[in-house]
């Protein structure tokens, strides 16, 4: 069942440029996976889902490098320095599912079919890179890409037009991704846990299938605002039945 609802997510996740990994860090949890596996597990989902993201994305020419780089060059060392960041159980839980709840929420408000040109657009470059090093720690410590907080906020900026931004969202969420799981690994390297990733091979293989699907439509076919709407509506159902279990 897990394995059936890892593809689900990738899927709705991919049609609207996201890797997925708050849902699968809440359905891992839901699973009783053990907690120290879940970011890092979540995370190498998140990668795979993403990497076909945006390799579409840059084969479309729909990254724009001069507004990525800077974000990046400071979200992905705080990713890492999140990642190696050690916390509770129920406070990873409990920061979990208020994620969940509040991108579920910031998905539904989202204007995605905003289309702007070059004269719109306004870099809030001193806000965007604090918020980027905020969404980079968080990505680390949870187990997220942080793209999804993102997105939201730069719509609301009519910074971009709406392709851009999912296409900057899944180079954000790629390398975020990447980050935080060499903290997590880092932070790890001396306990007990064992990495072998043989046991959860069906679950990376519904990501992989379902991401590579759902990207195919985000990029060809959908818009995306339904499939973000329906996406907004399952995060919040997952985020509150997080909560609901501490």
């Amino acid at each position: 069942m897990t394995t059936l609802l890892f593809f689900i997510a990738a899927l709705l996740y991919a049609t609207v440029g996201f890797g997925g990994g708050s849902t699968y860090n809440a359905l891992l949890i839901l699973a009783d996976y053990e907690i120290k596996l879940i970011p890092i597990i979540a995370l190498s989902c998140n990668i795979i889902v993403v990497f076909g993201n945006t390799l579409r994305y840059w084969k479309h020419d729909l990254i724009h490098w001069r507004f990525s780089i800077p974000l990046i060059s400071i979200s992905v060392p705080a990713s890492f320095i999140g990642g190696s960041i050690h916390i509770s159980e129920m406070v990873f839980v409990l920061m979990l599912g208020i994620s969940l709840i509040s991108s579920g929420f910031l998905m539904w408000i989202n204007p995605n079919e905003y289309q702007s040109n070059e004269k719109d657009r306004k870099y809030q470059a001193s806000l965007n890179m604090f918020i980027s090093l905020l969404l980079g720690l968080l990505a680390g410590i949870i187990g997220i890409g942080g793209g999804i907080f993102f997105a939201p906020i730069l719509h609301l900026q009519k910074c971009l037009p709406s392709k851009k931004i999912a296409a900057f969202s899944s180079l954000f969420i790629l390398l975020n991704s990447i980050s935080g799981l060499l903290g997590q690994f880092f932070k790890n390297i001396n306990t007990n846990i064992s990495f072998d990733m043989n046991g959860y091979i069906f679950l990376i293989a519904a990501v992989f299938i379902g991401g590579q699907i759902g990207n195919y439509f985000g990029v060809k076919i959908f818009s995306g605002s339904i499939v973000r709407r329906l996406t907004s509506l399952l995060v919040i159902y997952v985020g509150v039945r997080l909560i609901l279990s501490i």
